[in-house]
């Protein structure tokens, strides 16, 4: 028998999948979709590429035209769309012991009306994002605007529009799905009292606010077990002009509520790397273990050592990488060997188009480097 902790290069099984290693790419929009939002093939030679990692998540996939608020990102609404990430797929399952998911997104409020032909931007409550300007699809940055509130008859439509969305990622072969419910994106908006201010049985209450998430988790579970589903919160963000005054009671009751499903994971951005709305004290991965007991992955700004930290002291089942998996794709293998990192990749060719900045950083060879 193995009685030798887990660490961050520990294999781990669950629901018949092998993630050989507790790495994770988190998902980060990278903006090669182009104007079809339509995954393609530098998507499945970029993805396939950091396919050493035990967990991949794509970067935010839209589930509807409504949701769209990104430039260049991808899109499962239509079977077209479905059908095309077949073969991000299957590059990335050529390489066996990495679970590969697809993260669903509503980017609610932090959208513009250039995006959807005029028509507002969708949130539970007209509440402006008072943040920065936002790139729409004609390069040109814009304010915000202020949103419109969705209907309550309107629910029952977008619920089934984040369940068409996971039979099309199951269709093209994804291991599960996550829920993207936090950086300030219209799942978040619901569940904060900042941006919630609905007087119907989404709004008001704690219970109320968190039951747009909970139908979407009961809904998705038609298509995949519960087990392949994970859910991202930021409880801590500022990201998109959030950060409400309850968010510790607010995020405790949610993690503890979503205890209840047995999820793929819990993803909680508790790291301050991406901001920190600084509305109390922030709520730490041991906070969400007093209450939530399944797999849990810590997320935003971790280094090695801090990830392995985390593991050994049982607070995270996986850790999630962000911005190093840009530069450095082999990033698994550079930890397994202690390789040096690539240097930080400039943000200026994050959403570039073509490979540069994106599939062409080196993966490190003992005695030379190779382009990847």
């Amino acid at each position: 028998m193995n009685l030798r902790a887990p660490n961050l290069l520990s294999e781990f099984h669950w629901d018949g999948l092998t993630a050989k290693n507790r790495i994770a790419m988190s998902p980060m929009t990278r903006g090669r979709a182009g104007s079809t939002m339509t995954a393609n093939e530098l998507m499945a030679r970029y993805y396939a590429q950091r396919a050493s990692a035990g967990i991949l998540i794509t970067e935010g996939t839209f589930i509807s035209e409504e949701a769209v608020g990104w430039v260049n990102a991808p899109g499962i609404w239509t079977e077209a769309q479905g059908q095309a990430w077949a073969q991000v797929v299957e590059a990335v399952h050529e390489q066996p012991g990495t679970a590969f998911f697809m993260q669903l997104w509503h980017t609610g409020r932090a959208s513009h009306s250039d995006f959807h032909s005029g028509a507002a931007p969708v949130a539970p409550s007209a509440i402006r994002h008072e943040g920065d300007n936002i790139q729409t699809p004609s390069g040109e940055k814009k304010p915000h605007e202020t949103p419109r509130a969705l209907e309550t008859e309107e629910i029952p439509r977008l619920i089934e529009d984040y369940r068409s969305a996971a039979e099309r990622a199951r269709a093209a072969g994804f291991d599960g799905i996550e829920i993207h419910a936090g950086n300030g994106y219209l799942l978040d908006e619901f569940l904060q009292s900042k941006t919630n201010h609905r007087t119907d049985q989404y709004g008001g209450s704690l219970e109320n606010r968190f039951r747009l998430l909970r139908e979407i988790i009961e809904a998705c579970q038609t298509v995949f077990d519960v087990s392949r589903i994970g859910v991202r919160i930021s409880p801590n963000g500022a990201f998109n002009d959030m950060g409400s005054t309850d968010f510790r009671e607010t995020f405790l009751y949610v993690a503890a509520e979503l205890q209840h499903f047995k999820l793929a994971w819990l993803d909680v951005l508790d790291g301050l790397a991406f901001g920190f709305h600084e509305l109390g004290e922030p709520i730490t991965l041991s906070d969400i273990r007093e209450v939530y007991q399944g797999r849990l992955m810590a997320n935003c700004g971790y280094d090695r050592e801090q990830a392995e930290n985390a593991i050994a002291q049982g607070l995270a089942d996986f850790v999630a990488f962000g911005r190093p998996f840009i530069s450095n794709p082999d990033l698994a293998e550079r930890f397994a060997n202690d390789w040096p990192l690539n240097e930080t990749a400039d943000k200026s060719i994050w959403y570039s188009p073509g490979a540069e900045g994106y599939t062409d950083f080196p993966i490190y060879q003992p005695s030379q480097f190779s382009r990847a």
